[in-house]
This record gives structure tokens, C-alpha cells and sequence, in this order.
């Protein structure tokens, strides 16, 4: 019985196979004939005509302005492999496919490795392709990437390679291969970008070339990846010494040799720093095939009137200041606050004047920008609990805790270890607003501000508000509000808008809409609203950029940033070695960012933005105004009264005068007073600052160690002062990683002018006012000893000293 239940079993199992594999054989034959009935479509065909057909347009906000038709004026001479010189035939071999001449059209092991990336990702998102499919992917078939599509490719590379020759299929690659914008072809290439034939490239040219195919659009010489374009040459050359094609001194040369680029023509582009900036962001989205063959209609959000004033007016103005301040080049961008959209874009005085790189993209380059940077921080430390009345000391300060206070180095360092900046006018004002300081541009205040708001907080609200460059963290000390990170002008207006915006951040666009050849939308322009900042911090930062009183004494009444009639906020930027001038501005509903230096980075003249780059944005804004709704800024909340007086702009509390450390934890400045302001690292050297400037009568004068002697009347001789000190303890062994505080009690008879401290005979510091309390920083000790020698000197208001000694020991 079992035996028979088994051999049903068995016979049903059996029948079941057979059907399968029979069904399996038959699937196979159809493939099999699909496949071998597939086609090789006619070689003849106009390739100009293929292009043309399906080339992508770009369009302006209207969509009936055409700025740039990627396959308009197509250029395309075709030659025969022997008018192509040798090195760019191994050029392009070892960039692409350096066994192509050994192959039989596809490269098995590629295909597989592609083929397990694919199937992963559901589609086509890795091509392993040869010189034979790329010349079928490019001539004979769709941008669909669908696996369909690869199995096609591969039969149809087998076919071509049994009907053609080696030559005949790389001198067909030569001569479709793209090589940016509208040139296709190796000899076309050739002539547009060094003047000369295919014939008589030599190596360097020739691995140039050989590295643009890949992404022609993001390696151009003419874009802002010169960088990437040197390191994929230098790639197709390594190639090339790896194949032992060519010996390594030829390499070598090779490598260091610079090429001068032929001017790139004009062939009918409007807006062309936006298009090439766009094009590079629909290469990478959608692919540079389906940019360059799918007859992509795109619809972007330049507003073509804006555009014209905004090139006209950086052509010009541009010219006035190569003549006058040796700043040879201007960018502009306007921003939309309120979706995010660019209006318009001109990246240089002139895109075709290639002597002066004219086509590299300024809005989009990485640039420091100077104390346009400040607001960002400033709105960071209003987050924190400090208002636009807080007051902080405008005099000359050490900031590196490690300094000695007056400036000199500590032990150990050198003169170049201190920072102690200086403002742009060389002047230090005293007790400042943050209002004021932030209106008049003062970078003593500014550097305080980010050490209240943190580094790596105002890093963040930067990041948050839509600066992507300033990504390490560590790299960035106290000179970042004065522009010691680099951004680009494109972000750095964008993060303005979120302050005319009131907080929100809406994500920069350039495109309304992408279409495909039928009509069907791909892409379509969607707000992308974040709330990043509290809304009545933006608006007190705009209440402050835009207060023209409070810029007066830096600025005068009547400067290029004052529009009489029309509220708006500005701030400039002037990096401090004179190489970068910028001034971003805003309404509620229009931001406009310039910058104006040299693209090489040579100095301008020495002048502040307000000479250079303010006027520029003052002739634009005339011409623009007129034609945006006049929309005022919401003003912020009224401070409040009951928080701590420094806080609220009084410094001089019952004649009582210290640095905004001495009031405010920084962290939590609405919180208790600190019990030991001394023990942040920063106090010491603020407190000396300001208690110097106090002692001058409101003058800076240069630093004096020592009160200057006072003859001491005869029946005051016998005042002195009494000293202790309470710690450090004489003899008792404290933790050399730790700060030491010191606690002194004095009794005199007369007001107590000043208390230096002593270790180890070197000054560590200066108190003016009570308590005098102190911290030793572990850089004043002399870590190489145990035994550490404390001096503490007293002097009163008649000149007289009182001095103590203690030895306290480190474990």
C-alpha cells in the first residue's frame, strides 16, 4: 500500500517537472527569438536630426522666453579614426574601456557586477557599460532604465560587434561621444577647446578631453569644478601608465603641464550661469542621457525682466570697480523669501569672458564673507536669552584664554598664539548695544556674541537656516562671525530670506516645472517650508539691519545702504585681507545678494563693502523696487524689564562696572548669577579689558602693568592694607588638571585700585572690582615642577601695595 501511494506520488511529481520544463523551454525560445529578431536600426540616420528632435529646452518663469537649447546649434565634424591623434585614442581607451580591442562587445564580469546592483535597487541604476554599448545606448535606443531596456543593449553591442570592425565601432564612439553643451565629437572638441584638430592633440590635451564624456557638464573647464576635472585627468593619465601604453616621464610632463582653454562661444544662452547651474542639477537627477535626448521641456523661475537689470547692472558697475578698486568680477542673486525661488542669477561680470574666467559660477563658489556672517550669530545668541539691548564691551580684549590678558603670550607660546582683533576703524567705543554693534559692523562685540551664542550652536542655526558648506565643526574658532568659514552667495541669501521670512525656511528652487517630450509633468515646484528660527528673533535681527539711525556712525545718514522711502534690511561683509566684499539685502518679499573681488583671489583696494560692492546693490535695488509691493517688517516683542540690567542695556549698575561674564552664566543668561564668574576661561581676560578702559576714563590707552606711582602723603603712610590669602592653602597638593581658585580677603581703610596675580613670578592677571576673585588656568602653571609659587599685590587708591606670598603643590 505504501509503495503505491509513493509511485502516484512519483508519477504526479514527474508530470509536473516535464510541464515546467517545457514551459521553461518554450519561454526560452521566445526570448531567444525576440532577442535575435531584434533589429540593428539604420547607422545612416541623421544623427543632428536625432538630437535636435528630442533636445531638452530651458525656459524662463513664463515658459516663452527659450534661454538654452541643449542640443540647439548642434556642432559635430565627423573624421576617420586616422585623423584622431594616438594619445587621445589611448585617452579615451583607458578612461572608458581599455579592453575593448579584447572583447566581443560586453564585458561579462561588469555586466554581472551591475546586474546584482540592479537587481537590488529594482531598475537600472549601474551600467558596466563598453565603448560598443555606449554607442548603442547613445544611437540606437531610449533613456529608459529598465533591465528590458540593458538586455537589449548587450544583444544589440554582440550584433554590432559581428558586423562591424573594431575601428569601425570606436570611430563611430569618437565621433558621437559628448563633450559639453553642444558639442559632440571628438574633433569638434578638439577645435572648440584647443584650437586645434584631433590630429594634433597631444597627452595632456588628450587625457582633458578623455575625462569629459563621463559628465560633461560637471567637468567643464568653464564650470566650478576645475578641481574634479584636474583629478579625472590625472586619472585617465594614471590609467594609461598603468597599461603601459606610455613611459612614466611622459606621464609626469603630462601631469604638470597647464592648458589655457580657447573662450567659449556664444550661441544664443540667456542666463547662462543659471542654465549650466540647473542643466548639472537635471544631469544628476535625471541622467545627462535623457538631459541631452528626451526632449526635456523645463520651466524655471527666473523672472527674465529682473534677469536683464540684474546683468546689466553687474556689467557695469563691475567695470567701475575693476577701474577703480581692482575688483575684477560681481555676482548677483535675488531670492524670493516667501517660496524660495531664485528670480535671478548672474555669476560673473561676463560668462564669455574667459580671460577673466567669466563662466566660473561666483554664486555658487565657496568664499569667506566676512561680517556678513554676524547675523547668523547674533540670532543664535537671541535664542539664547540676550536681546538686541544687551550690552557688551566694545575695547581691545584677548580672546585666547591661554594669553596672558594684556595681549602677550603665555607660557610656552608665541606672539602668534594670542588673537587680539581689531575693528575696521581701529577704534573701540566702549559699552555697545548689541543693536548698535551689529548695525555698525563692530567685530570686538561680534567675537563676544559667538563665544555667548557657542560655535557650535551658531553653526548649527547656520546649518539650519540653510548653509551647507561649514560642515566640521572643529575646524571653526572665534574669527567664524567674521567670516573665517567659507559659503556660497546662493546660501547665504537664502539664509537672509528666512529672516525676511520670519523664521521660515523655504528650500532654494530654481524650476517650476519639468515636462517630459509628451507633456506628462515630472517635477513641479512644491513650497518646502521649515520654521528655523523663532519668529520675533528674525524679526529683531530685521528690526536691526534695518535701523538706518543705528548705523549712522559707521556708515553715515545717507549711504548707498539707505533707500529713502522703502524699509530694508542690509548687512555687508569685508574679509579681512580686502579679497571678498558682500552685502546681502531684504524685503519681506525680495532678497538680493552681491558679491564683488577677483576670482584668483588678488586684494582690492583697501576699502570696506560699503565703498565696493553697496553701491552695486543700491542701483539694483533702485531699478527692482518699483515693481515689488512695499511690504514692512512685523516688529519684535518689546524686551522685557525685569530681566538683569546688562541684559536690558544698562552696564553701569550702581556704579558698578564688569564684563556681561560677570553677570551672565553665557549659557543660561536669564538664570542666577555665577558664584565664580572667574572660573570661565574667558572672564579673566574681558574683565581686564574692560576694567583697563574703565581706569582710562573711557579711552583705550596702551596696556600698563602697574598703576602709575602716586606720592603718598605723610599722614596717610600708616593706612596700608591687610592681606590674606584663603586659597590656595600654603603647602596643600592640588589636581594639575583642574582650575585653582583663588580667594583673597583685604581690609583697608582706603578703595582698593587694582590686584594683580602672580604664579611662578609671571602675571596672570588683573581685578579692578570686588569680590577679586580669581582662577589659575592650568596653562599658567609650570606643569613641570610640583611646587607652584602664588604672588597676590594689592594696591589702593593712594598708590600704596600690600603684597602675599603662598606655595601650594600640584599632584
Amino acid at each position: 500500500m505504501l509503495v503505491k501511494t509513493k509511485t502516484k506520488l512519483g508519477h504526479k511529481f514527474a508530470k509536473s517537472f516535464s510541464l515546467l520544463t517545457a514551459f521553461a523551454l518554450i519561454s526560452a525560445g521566445v526570448i531567444l527569438i525576440w532577442l535575435i529578431t531584434i533589429p540593428i536600426p539604420d547607422f545612416n540616420e541623421s544623427l543632428q536630426e536625432k538630437k535636435l528632435s528630442n533636445s531638452t529646452k530651458i525656459y524662463d518663469r513664463t515658459g516663452k522666453i527659450l534661454f538654452y537649447d541643449v542640443n540647439g546649434n548642434i556642432r559635430r565634424t565627423v573624421v576617420p579614426l586616422n585623423a584622431v591623434s594616438d594619445n587621445m585614442k589611448k585617452a579615451v581607451l583607458a578612461a572608458e574601456d581599455a579592453e575593448f580591442y579584447s572583447h566581443y562587445g560586453i564585458k561579462p564580469t561588469a555586466i554581472l557586477r551591475a546586474f546584482l546592483v540592479n537587481l537590488s535597487a529594482g531598475s537600472v541604476r549601474q551600467g558596466g557599460s563598453t565603448i560598443t554599448q555606449q554607442v548603442v545606448k547613445n544611437l540606437l535606443l531610449t533613456n529608459d532604465r529598465t533591465i528590458t531596456r540593458k538586455i537589449k543593449e548587450i544583444v544589440l553591442a554582440i550584433k554590432i560587434e559581428r558586423n562591424m570592425t573594431k575601428d569601425q565601432i570606436f570611430e563611430l564612439y569618437l565621433n558621437i561621444a559628448p563633450f559639453g553643451g553642444n558639442i559632440y565629437g571628438v574633433e569638434e572638441a578638439s577645435i572648440a577647446y584647443f584650437g586645434k584638430n584631433a590630429k594634433d592633440l597631444n597627452l595632456t590635451e588628450s587625457a582633458y578631453l578623455a575625462a569629459l564624456p563621463q559628465a560633461p557638464t560637471f567637468f567643464s573647464p568653464y564650470g566650478n569644478n576645475r578641481e574634479k576635472l584636474e583629478d579625472r585627468k590625472n586619472f585617465v593619465l594614471g590609467q594609461i601608465l598603468k597599461l603601459g601604453w606610455i613611459d612614466e616621464a611622459q606621464i609626469k610632463q603630462a601631469k604638470k603641464n597647464r592648458l589655457i582653454f580657447a573662450p567659449v562661444e556664444n550661441h544664443g544662452i540667456k542666463a547662462p550661469h543659471f542654465v549650466f547651474y540647473i542643466k548639472q542639477y537635471l544631469e544628476e537627477k535625471y541622467s545627462q542621457e535623457v538631459v541631452e535626448n528626451d526632449g526635456l521641456r523645463v520651466i524655471s523661475t527666473i523672472d527674465w525682466e529682473i534677469q536683464q537689470k540684474a546683468e546689466n547692472i553687474i556689467k557695469v558697475y563691475g567695470q567701475k570697480n575693476k577701474e577703480t578698486y581692482n575688483a575684477g568680477n560681481a555676482a548677483l542673486v535675488a531670492i524670493d523669501p516667501k517660496t524660495g525661488q531664485i528670480l535671478s542669477m548672474v555669476g560673473s561680470r561676463d560668462y564669455f569672458d574667459i580671460e577673466n574666467d567669466g563662466n566660473y559660477n561666483i554664486t555658487t563658489a565657496k568664499r569667506q564673507p566676512g561680517s556678513s556672517f554676524k547675523p547668523i550669530v547674533y540670532a543664535t545668541a537671541f535664542n539664547k536669552g540676550y536681546y538686541p539691548e544687551t550690552v557688551l564691551f566694545d575695547v581691545q580684549t584677548e580672546f585666547n584664554s591661554n594669553c596672558n590678558p594684556d595681549g602677550t603670550p603665555g607660557f610656552g607660546m608665541k606672539t602668534s598664539d594670542c588673537y587680539r582683533p581689531e575693528n575696521y576703524d581701529s577704534k573701540f567705543v566702549g559699552p555697545i548695544s548689541i543693536r548698535n554693534a551689529l548695525a555698525q559692523s563692530r567685530n570686538i562685540p561680534a567675537i563676544k556674541a559667538l563665544y555667548l551664542a557657542g560655535i557650535s550652536d551658531s553653526l548649527e542655526t547656520a546649518k539650519k537656516m540653510g548653509v551647507t558648506t561649514l560642515k566640521d565643526k572643529s575646524r571653526y574658532g572665534l574669527t567664524l562671525v567674521l567670516g573665517g568659514g567659507e559659503v556660497t552667495l546662493l546660501e547665504l541669501t537664502g539664509a537672509y530670506s528666512v529672516f525676511a521670512n520670519d523664521g521660515v525656511r523655504n528650500s532654494i528652487d530654481g524650476i517650476l516645472r519639468v515636462e517630459d517630450k509628451n507633456g506628462n509633468i515630472l517635477e513641479e515646484y512644491e513650497a518646502d517650508s521649515t520654521r528655523v528660527l523663532p519668529e520675533n528673533t528674525a524679526r529683531q535681527i530685521s528690526s536691526i539691519l534695518s535701523d538706518n539711525q543705528a548705523r549712522i556712525p559707521s556708515y553715515g545718514a545717507d549711504s548707498p545702504l539707505n533707500i529713502p522711502g522703502r524699509q530694508i534690511a542690509v548687512k555687508t561683509g569685508t574679509t579681512n585681507d580686502y579679497r571678498d566684499t558682500w552685502i546681502v539685502g531684504y524685503t519681506p518679499n525680495l532678497a538680493v545678494g552681491i558679491w564683488s573681488g577677483n576670482n584668483d583671489n588678488t586684494p582690492m583696494e583697501k576699502k570696506v563693502a560699503g565703498y565696493i560692492v553697496a553701491p552695486i546693490w543700491n542701483a539694483f535695488m533702485r531699478e527692482i523696487l518699483p515693481q515689488v509691493t512695499d511690504e514692512h517688517f512685523v516688529a519684535p516683542s518689546d524686551t522685557p524689564r525685569d530681566i538683569k540690567p546688562i541684559l536690558r542695556g544698562v552696564w553701569d549698575n550702581n556704579d558698578v562696572v564688569h564684563n556681561i561674564l560677570y553677570w551672565v552664566n553665557k549659557n543660561n543668561p536669564n538664570g542666577l548669577n555665577p558664584i565664580f564668574p572667574a572660573s570661565d576661561p574667558q572672564y579673566n581676560n574681558w574683565e581686564y579689558a574692560v576694567q583697563r578702559w574703565l581706569g582710562n576714563g573711557g579711552v583705550v590707552e596702551s596696556i600698563n602693568t602697574n598703576p602709575t606711582p602716586i606720592v603718598i602723603n605723610q599722614n596717610e603712610s600708616n593706612l596700608g592694607s591687610e592681606l590674606k590669602i584663603i586659597s590656595p592653602i600654603e603647602s596643600v597638593a592640588y589636581k594639575k588638571t583642574e582650575p585653582i581658585i583663588i580667594d583673597i580677603e583685604i581690609t583697608s581703610k582706603l578703595p582698593i585700585n587694582q590686584v594683580n596675580y602672580f604664579v611662578n613670578d609671571k602675571l596672570i592677571g588683573i581685578t579692578k572690582n570686588e569680590p577679586f576673585d580669581f582662577v589659575i588656568k592650568v596653562d599658567d602653571l609650570d606643569l613641570n615642577k610640583t611646587e607652584q609659587n602664588l604672588k597676590v599685590i594689592v594696591y589702593d587708591s593712594s598708590g600704596k601695595q600690600t603684597e602675599k606670598a603662598v606655595s601650594f603643590n600640584l599632584n
